[in-house]
């Protein structure tokens, strides 16, 4: 199998989220994966907006880091997984985790972003109980 194909099954079958979107936040490709968190498919999500995944209070600080990247090229979190709130297509929220990477055309203008998502929803809860089982116990010393 060529490495076309192979990286075309990867993106295609990952269980993980990959998204594109171009420099205006339109979404040109939406793998199982994003489907399989996100709830749309994918002849619901290309073309559309990225506020079809972020939570409506979030939208303003997104858009306003989106454009700080758009024009400068350049992002504060680096190497460093981002960790954001995300939106289901039946509007419940989810946690998310996810890196970035920017794609340029042959003049290094940026043309799009791609990011790679994975609902940690699950081990945020975790988290936050045992944190709250810490700080109980902790009240409790004598």
């Amino acid at each position: 199998m060529n490495q076309d194909k192979i990286a075309e099954r990867i993106v295609a079958d990952t269980l993980d989220a990959i998204i594109y979107c171009d420099r205006s936040g339109t979404i040109e490709l939406w793998n199982a994966g994003a489907e399989r968190i996100f709830g749309w498919t994918p002849a619901e999500a290309v073309g559309q907006n990225l506020d079809i995944i972020i939570p409506e209070k979030h939208r303003d600080v997104h858009w306003k880091g989106w454009e700080r990247v758009m024009e400068t090229g350049e992002t504060k979190y680096g190497a460093d997984p981002l960790a954001v709130p995300g939106l289901h297509k039946d509007g419940s929220t989810m946690s998310l985790e996810f890196s970035i990477m920017m794609l340029h055309d042959d003049a290094g203008r940026i043309e799009g972003i791609a990011a790679i998502l994975r609902d940690v929803s699950k081990r945020w809860k975790r988290e936050k109980e045992l944190r709250a089982r810490v700080r109980e116990l902790e009240s409790q010393k004598p």
